[in-house]
């Protein structure tokens, strides 16, 4: 389907190319970026493209941070509890072999069926869980271990006792945890990267995006509510806010996009994490070239850049 801004420029690039001219008037600069952006927006990601990745991103049968771990790393032994109040379900952690060299994981977890998923609080942390991550990356730089992530939640839970427990402090601490690191690091998001509970342990060096995840301040459903006042407006709010892989890649929120089988990671899990683990293995040599004071450096500029607009 033809988009109102294709007819514009549409009808712009035939205004100028048929236009007389005075001799020595030059029109190639402008039609030429005309053309950029028309091929552009001809490669854009339509509204319902969009939509379906934020249907395939949430599919109750995408692979989760544990199906990934069976697939990619050997060895893995997993850590409980943040050493101070509770086991956090929704989050998990512990020490891996990637390749043959000792990694430290952290990544958040759903559930598969309604057990499970009350049992993991359907991937949306408690302060405990974000504890017991910065507890993981603790145990990374004390060994000088790489650290992974796997981002895969609606956001941190949001519940009156997550409040009581301190969510927005640990959720902060997290992060400023990540930052200080001087190993390397590398998030993935591998489903839902939703507000600060995706946040928290996506501070990373580089951040991959698997194709069909999506990565946003709030959900499709909570800014159509605020917006529309609408929850049922959720198509029309992620057409705006474009949370899918391509917008966040040119946005500079992420560094790289994973791609995945065809239709999505669930049709064929194995092909999806044979796709992942050579992207992590990537980002984990070419960070590992530079100095670990480098790296810091280039980590903290990375992220107080974002969002910072230039004036032209």
């Amino acid at each position: 389907m033809t988009s109102e801004a294709e007819i514009r420029l549409r009808g712009r690039l035939s205004k100028l190319g048929g236009m007389k001219l005075l001799r020595g008037t030059k029109l190639s600069g402008e039609l030429g970026r005309l053309q950029d952006q028309l091929d552009r927006l001809r490669e854009e990601p339509t509204a319902e493209d969009i939509w379906r990745s934020v249907e395939l991103a949430r599919h109750q049968d995408r692979p989760y941070t544990l199906d990934y771990v069976e697939r990619i790393f050997e060895d893995f032994f997993e850590l409980h509890g943040d050493r101070g109040r509770a086991d956090d379900h929704a989050l998990v952690t512990g020490v891996a072999k990637l390749d043959g060299r000792t990694v430290v994981l952290a990544g958040h977890q759903k559930g598969r069926d309604l057990k499970e998923r009350t049992a993991r609080n359907f991937g949306m942390a408690y302060p405990e869980g974000y504890r017991k991550a910065i507890r993981a990356m603790t145990l990374a730089e004390r060994h000088g271990f790489p650290l992974v992530t796997m981002i895969d939640t609606p956001g941190a839970y949001p519940g009156v006792a997550a409040e009581q427990h301190g969510q927005g402090g640990a959720i902060a601490r997290s992060q400023a945890a990540m930052v200080r690191l001087s190993v390397p690091t590398v998030a993935c998001v591998i489903g839902e990267g939703g507000s600060g509970g995706a946040v928290a342990i996506a501070v990373a060096d580089r951040v991959l995006m698997q194709e069909n995840a999506i990565y946003s301040v709030i959900s499709p459903e909570g800014c159509a509510a605020i917006l529309w006042r609408d929850a049922g407006e959720a198509r029309k709010a992620a057409a705006a806010f474009k949370p899918d892989a391509a917008h966040c890649r040119e946005l500079g929120v992420v560094d790289a996009v994973v791609l995945e089988p065809e239709g999505g990671a669930h049709g064929d899990p194995d092909e999806a994490a044979r796709l992942l683990k050579e992207s992590i293995l990537a980002a984990l040599a070419d960070v590992e070239a530079l100095d670990p004071g480098e790296r810091r450096r280039e980590r903290r500029a990375k992220y107080r850049a974002m969002g910072v607009l230039a004036h032209v």
